[in-house]
């Protein structure tokens, strides 16, 4: 069974589209998003730098238009899409392109939103000095409980050694200092805010608001939350889990839990690709795994694709 799953915020480089744009149509449509949420995503996705696509705002609206740009090269159509992948995720702000791609949403509904979404996160980053950081080494449990006596939110759960923290400056220095049994190294991340946290609640607030304007459709494919790891089963709870996770956790490691029992023996990551398949490899030992960062790995994907489908057929 194939996994589908779109990558969250850090996963952008500088140029990294810029190879993606001489496909057929992918210009077009990236143009059409600019304009649908007022941001140069062509510009950004091949001439700003690293600082410039650092910006939340802008960040999250281009990775998720890279992850549906990415998808709807290697699936022509929605029936291609749903006759070959058994579900979908996305790790943060990823989860907006798995929501379009599971039929949630329509792409330009995703867009629209996750366009608020950047905006809305940016605006409440600044209200306080917050950032986040990752923990190198030790155990999952050991780590959660030594974050939350420091006053920090364990924001990212990605997998059995794999945690990021999340707070404000004055806790990250702290934890510098203090760091949770086992762990090697505390290692500041590139983001602008505490991301996952109580930090983001006006974001969600805004969210919701932008939210009331649509009219989700039930999933057409199994579409697994980072709430828990969960499916949610109906349109209205996958948009409700979409506004919300804005100030609550993402729990990879209980998604990944979930890959495993719905039977994955194989895992796409859409572009930019690397980070979810190189947790995949450590939490999902015998599972295919191909992550998609430039046009020369479709062949490869649709080879993957259709070898799982013969599999399953």
């Amino acid at each position: 069974m194939l996994v589908l799953v779109a990558p969250g915020q850090g996963a952008q480089t500088p140029g990294f589209l810029t190879p993606w744009l001489e496909l057929p149509g992918a210009e077009e449509k990236l143009r059409q998003w600019s304009a649908l949420i007022d941001l140069d995503l062509v510009r950004y996705g091949t001439e700003a730098d690293e600082e410039q696509i650092r910006d939340t705002a802008v960040a999250q609206p281009l990775l998720v238009a890279s992850a549906l740009l990415s998808a709807r090269q290697l699936f022509p159509s929605d029936g291609d899409l749903r006759g070959a992948v058994g579900a979908v995720a996305g790790h943060s702000v990823g989860e907006f392109a798995a929501a379009a791609l599971a039929g949630v949403l329509g792409d330009d509904e995703a867009m629209a939103l996750v366009g608020a979404r950047g905006r809305a996160m940016a605006e409440a980053s600044a209200v306080t000095a917050t950032g986040m950081a990752a923990l190198l080494g030790g155990e999952r449990d050991t780590s959660i409980a030594h974050l939350e006596r420091l006053g920090l939110t364990p924001a990212n759960v990605n997998g059995r050694t794999q945690i990021v923290a999340a707070g404000t400056l004055e806790q990250l220095a702290v934890l510098a200092e203090d760091k949770p049994e086992g762990v090697r190294r505390v290692v500041p991340l590139k983001v602008a805010g505490a991301f996952h946290t109580r930090h983001m609640a006006p974001a969600v607030d805004a969210l919701a608001v932008a939210a009331k304007e649509l009219a989700p459709r039930d999933p057409a494919l199994p579409y697994v939350s980072n709430r828990d790891g969960q499916q949610a089963t109906t349109g209205a709870d996958a948009l409700a889990r979409l506004v919300g996770q804005v100030a609550n956790p993402v729990r990879w490691d209980l998604c990944m839990e979930t890959f495993k029992d719905l039977g994955a023996t194989a895992l796409v990551e859409l572009c930019p690709g690397g980070t979810l398949t190189g947790l995949a490899k450590r939490d999902l030992p015998g599972v295919t795994t191909l992550a998609l960062k430039t046009p020369d790995q479709l062949d490869a994907a649709r080879a993957l694709v259709a070898e799982q489908s013969s599999a399953a057929g």
